[in-house]
């Protein structure tokens, strides 16, 4: 069983950049809008997977990912998935010996950007890059799951 711990938060400056690494364009889709797990067809690069997590939107999930070959993941994107596809570049930096992904998102998610963070148990402590922003862990609309029914750019 994976299991998954992250915490999710906003982006107070662009500070990030100077350490980040090359971004990776991300393309991904959702093939069930409810139930007990989220199904999500994802391009990552010239890679993809399929990755079925529980509905819990908090920082604790059931998470499992398989690899899957790209012209079946562009074929399930473009005839199985929910509309709007997720767009973004996702970015890493490394801080205090852990790594931080930054989703900018683009479509219909344009102007958002939130940082993630993976950890080994609920309780662990971790130091806090002064670029970091308002915790949204606990907000469900940060999700990716929830963005493809409420895009960014519908927000109030």
């Amino acid at each position: 069983m994976g299991i998954e711990i992250e915490r999710k938060f906003l982006i107070k400056s662009s500070e990030w950049q100077k350490q980040a690494r090359q971004g990776v364009k991300f393309s991904q889709g959702y093939m069930v809008e409810k139930g007990t797990a989220s199904v999500r067809v994802r391009i990552e690069g010239d890679q993809a997977n399929l990755n079925i997590k529980s509905t819990e939107l908090d920082m604790h999930r059931l998470e499992y990912e398989y690899p899957i070959p790209l012209h079946e993941a562009v074929e399930m994107l473009d005839k199985l998935c929910l509309t709007p596809l997720i767009e973004k570049t996702r970015y890493e930096t490394e801080f205090a010996s852990h790594t931080w992904e930054i989703d900018v998102f683009t479509g219909d998610n344009e102007g958002l950007i939130v940082a993630e963070i993976e950890l080994d148990s609920v309780d662990e402590l971790f130091e806090r890059p002064d670029w970091l922003g308002e915790e949204v862990t606990d907000d469900s609309r940060y999700y990716n799951v929830c963005l493809v029914t409420h895009p960014y750019k519908d927000w109030a």
